[in-house]
C-alpha cells in the first residue's frame, strides 16, 4: 500500500504511478517501482495530475523542480 502525495489516499501500489528523482535532480516516471532515488506516488487521474502540477506537490516531495514534460507523460499514461 502506498499514499498518493496529492489526495493522501492509501491505495495498492498497482493503482499508483511512481515518480522518482535522483540526487543529481533527474526526474523520471518509474513504471517498475524500482528506480533509484527519492520517489513519490500519484493516483493516475487527470484531476490529480493537474492538481499536483498546480500546487507543486511533487516538487516538494521530491525536493526538485519537476519539468512539465513529466506531467505531459503522466497525462499520456491515462489516455493509453
Amino acid at each position: 500500500m502506498r499514499t498518493c502525495v496529492v489526495t493522501k489516499e492509501v491505495l495498492p501500489k498497482k493503482e499508483l504511478v511512481r515518480v522518482a528523482a535522483t540526487k543529481e535532480g533527474i526526474v523520471s516516471i518509474d513504471l517498475t517501482g524500482k528506480a533509484p532515488g527519492r520517489g513519490a506516488y500519484l493516483k493516475l487521474s487527470k484531476d490529480v495530475i493537474e492538481l499536483a502540477k498546480k500546487n507543486k506537490a511533487l516538487d516538494r516531495k521530491l525536493e526538485v523542480t519537476v519539468p512539465n514534460e513529466i506531467y505531459e507523460k503522466l497525462s499520456e499514461l491515462i489516455n493509453d
